[in-house]
């Protein structure tokens, strides 16, 4: 199937066009001051009254005169529902060694801001909470016609214009990171969001392949309904060709049979050979390695944003 033809028929599975951006009636609600950087609590619209909080990392001696590169972080699932935007920022303790890593960031010089996304932290509509919570939501979106991913994006769409309007952030220099279920993000937003100009992910690339074979109860925002007769979900991340893309796995992790996993970056080396960008596309498969973020995961995140967000003055 043509790219294009992909690309439409995967904007209808996910439920169709976007809607025009609501204003995001931004607020600083709280600043911090830590070690080598402040702490600020925002919040914004996503959709028309519907204000949500993130966390946004400043590192110290950033101003409107010598903004910093910014990357949005999404979270990982973990089914850890309470910790959401409070594990990057280390206030909770977060699975997979992933405490903190938005200081890890912004310690390397960038802007970072830490969202949660719906059903975790601070973004619990009603009386659901956890696992009940996240099958609720799936089942609403679906039953209208959509699906939680295309909800996840929609949001995600909004975190980068709250970003990018931030005068101490670079808005051409925009990247985002996400572990496990935020990897998943990484690259279901990378096709819609030209504005995210290098995105990496951590552990997590399934199939429906893989899914299939090895019945794997994978979070919700990977199910996009119908998809599966045009494509897969490495032909989504291949939609991010050519800008910039890398992509960590782990040889051991269930999560990402990596069998099916090998495939799939296949898929999307060929997509980036297509558009004549194969030095935009790396990735890195760890030997012995299962659904972590290890010392070389970590030095291969560096060297990326280093590379294609902090290269240009």
């Amino acid at each position: 199937m043509a790219v294009a033809d992909f690309r439409d028929k995967l904007l209808k599975s996910l439920g169709g066009p976007w809607p025009e951006p609501c204003n995001l009636q931004p607020r600083v609600e709280k600043v911090e001051p830590q070690d080598g950087y402040r702490l600020e609590t925002v919040s914004y619209e996503v959709e028309p009254g519907e204000r949500v909080t993130s966390f946004l990392l400043l590192p110290d001696g950033v101003s409107a005169t010598q903004p910093a590169p910014g990357i949005c972080l999404w979270h990982p699932h973990g089914g850890q529902w309470h910790i959401g935007k409070y594990g990057p920022v280390g206030l909770r303790p977060s699975p997979m060694d992933l405490t903190g890593f938005g200081i890890t960031l912004v310690r390397e010089g960038y802007a970072v801001l830490c969202p949660d996304a719906l059903g975790f932290a601070d973004r619990t509509p009603g009386q659901l909470r956890g696992p009940e919570l996240e099958r609720f939501l799936f089942l609403k979106y679906v039953v209208a016609g959509k699906c939680l991913a295309w909800k996840n994006i929609l949001d995600m769409r909004q975190h980068v214009s709250y970003i990018a309007s931030r005068p101490e952030v670079r808005a051409d220099r925009l990247g985002c990171y996400g572990h496990s279920m935020g990897s998943t993000h990484t690259w279901l937003v990378g096709p819609w969001e030209p504005r995210l100009i290098a995105l990496c992910g951590n552990c997590c690339l399934p199939t429906y392949a893989a899914i299939e074979r090895t019945e794997l109860l994978h979070c919700f925002p990977n199910f996009i309904p119908g998809l599966y007769q045009y494509g897969d979900l490495p032909d989504v991340a291949a939609l991010i060709a050519p800008r910039p893309l890398h992509l960590n796995l782990g040889e051991t992790d269930r999560g990402s049979p990596i069998d099916e996993a090998r495939q799939g970056i296949e898929t999307i080396r060929r997509a980036y050979e297509a558009t004549h960008a194969e030095e935009n596309f790396t990735s890195f498969i760890e030997p012995g390695v299962g659904h972590v973020l290890s010392d070389a995961m970590l030095a291969r995140i560096k060297q990326f944003f280093a590379k294609n967000l902090q290269a240009k003055a």
